[in-house]
């Protein structure tokens, strides 16, 4: 009895051996399994080869992807020099970025002790960049601050679009699985995976036109100042004097006309001294 069981047992564990690996044989060649063989009476099984979706690109794969795609290079300066006529240059430099087409970002102005200062955040077009440097480097002598950096993002570039296009695939796959569901059960369980899918193509497109947008427009910071003299006014001996005297005066005027608005209190106590005064003569008589 237990040898039957035991060959019962292993009849049973060959049959669905041969059954995965024919399903896993069906799954390296499309990437995904067909509904009508994947969804049994518990529900949907979601038995696709996702690391074949979204895989990453091989070494030859991503060489032939840089080949073919234009470097994506994010560029930034910081400049920072001092001038002698703040308004002037304050036109100048925005003469400049109209004509570079860019746009101001963000403009803060202000008094930072002996300094009038003035900050732009500046986009222009990536194109433009150069110029635009070059453009207001003409009229300053020495910059306190010049500082140009690129960053490569070509690699990153290609990676979000390919996954992008991966997950895109998926997602169709998906809506194909949906409308051939049996059950609200399988409905629901595909639905969830799609919101899932969607989260991340909507999280990857951000990132990408985060990006796009990077490189087509690169960034100025752009600090200028001037320095003010500020000196405190000195004042003469005898002008000293003067304000003294008036200072006195002042108090002197004070004193009296607080005297006068305690014009009742006064009449109290001289009443009040004529009566104990009185009050005493009649005593010592």
């Amino acid at each position: 009895m237990r040898l039957l069981l035991l060959l019962l047992s292993f009849l049973v564990l060959s049959c669905e051996e041969k059954t995965n690996s024919s399903l896993r044989g069906e799954i390296d060649s499309s990437g995904f399994m067909d509904l009508e063989e994947t969804i049994s009476n518990d529900g949907p099984y979601f038995a696709y080869n996702e690391s074949e979706v979204e895989r990453n690109p091989t070494p030859s794969q991503q060489s032939s992807s840089l080949k073919e795609e234009n470097q994506k290079i994010i560029k930034t300066a910081r400049l920072r020099f001092e001038t002698q006529n703040l308004k002037k240059t304050q036109e100048l430099v925005h003469e400049i970025i109209n004509q570079a087409g860019g746009y101001i970002q963000n403009d803060t102005s202000g008094k930072d002790r002996n300094q009038l200062y003035q900050r732009l955040t500046v986009r222009i077009p990536t194109q433009n960049f150069q110029e635009a440097i070059t453009g207001i480097a003409k009229g300053v002598a020495y910059f306190d601050e010049k500082t140009i950096s690129q960053q490569d993002v070509t690699e990153e570039f290609i990676d979000i679009k390919a996954r992008l296009k991966a997950k895109n695939a998926l997602e169709e796959r998906y809506i194909t699985l949906l409308e051939k569901a049996k059950n609200v059960k399988e409905m629901l369980d595909i639905e969830r995976e799609l919101a899932e899918i969607r989260e991340e193509i909507e999280a990857k497109q951000g990132r990408l036109n985060y990006l796009k947008n990077q490189v087509s427009l690169s960034t100025l910071y752009i600090h200028f100042y001037k320095i003010t003299a500020e000196e405190g006014i000195t004042q003469s001996y005898g002008h000293k004097i003067i304000n003294s005297v008036k200072n006195g005066w002042n108090k002197i005027s004070q004193f009296f006309l607080t005297l006068l608005s305690s014009w009742p209190f006064l009449i109290l106590v001289v009443a009040g001294v004529f009566f104990i005064r009185r009050w005493i003569r009649k005593r010592k008589n």
